[in-house]
């Protein structure tokens, strides 16, 4: 996902929103999915952000504003340019500064820790009180492809923990469709002189179970067993 910054000069009434007279000043405004907009909703975008007016919906009068904005997006904006999908000066107003944002499958070392947080999350809403996920659990939890990325690891994680109520989300709790395991290059094996510290946060994030070590670096369990006696790790992770 692409991140657009549109920067404005601050003024002192950005510390607290406030309509002073007939200026609205506003902090921050974020704009999610803006690849999706259409071109006329394009249009008038990209005229208050030049004008720095706007006309509230039934108001019969122009308001000026003082805006940074925050804008998302999945689209690849320059493609959607090409395409006459996206208006070109809109996309250099908005694109100040830009983050990219990997897919939830390329960053396999944030997923447990996102799993708790809405174990915990769910507990509080649901008034549920589950205390962890099962080793097959985080394994499946581990291998996922996540195309729905963070939103749906929410969805599976609220809908698991609302089946356990107590206990352990097991791994039939998460109702996870059957994919391909994934192996990502935060863990893929690449050399002798990285070898050893990828096999420690695989080994960590599995929770020191080596098939899904293995299944995160992408390589078999034989080949981890001879890669934990070459490095003397074999019994630095007691393995479930």
């Amino acid at each position: 996902m692409f991140f657009f910054f549109f920067f404005k000069q601050k003024t002192a009434y950005e510390i607290m929103p406030s309509l002073v007279g007939s200026e609205m000043c506003i902090r921050d405004r974020f704009l999610d999915e803006v690849g999706n907009l259409a071109l006329e909703t394009q249009q008038m975008l990209l005229r208050a952000i030049q004008e720095r007016r706007y006309r509230p919906v039934g108001d019969k009068a122009d308001r000026n504003f003082n805006v940074r904005i925050i804008a998302a997006t999945n689209e690849d904006l320059e493609v959607s340019v090409n395409e006459k999908r996206f208006r070109q000066d809109l996309l250099y107003r908005l694109h100040d500064f830009g983050i990219t944002v990997p897919p939830l499958r390329d960053c396999q070392e944030d997923i447990m820790p996102l799993a708790e947080f809405f174990r915990d999350m769910a507990n509080r809403e649901l008034e549920c009180s589950v205390s962890g996920f099962s080793s097959e659990a985080r394994k499946a939890l581990l291998t996922h492809a996540w195309p729905g990325n963070v939103r749906e690891l929410r969805q599976k994680v609220m809908g698991a923990v609302l089946q356990a109520q107590e206990g352990v989300v097991m791994k039939e709790h998460l109702e996870l469709a059957v994919t391909k395991p994934t192996s990502t290059v935060s863990f893929a094996l690449r050399n002798d002189a990285e070898d050893k510290e990828r096999i420690l946060r695989a080994l960590k994030q599995a929770n020191g179970n080596r098939s899904v070590a293995a299944e995160l670096l992408g390589i078999g369990r034989t080949t981890l067993y001879s890669k934990l006696e070459e490095y003397g790790l074999k019994y630095k992770f007691k393995q479930s």
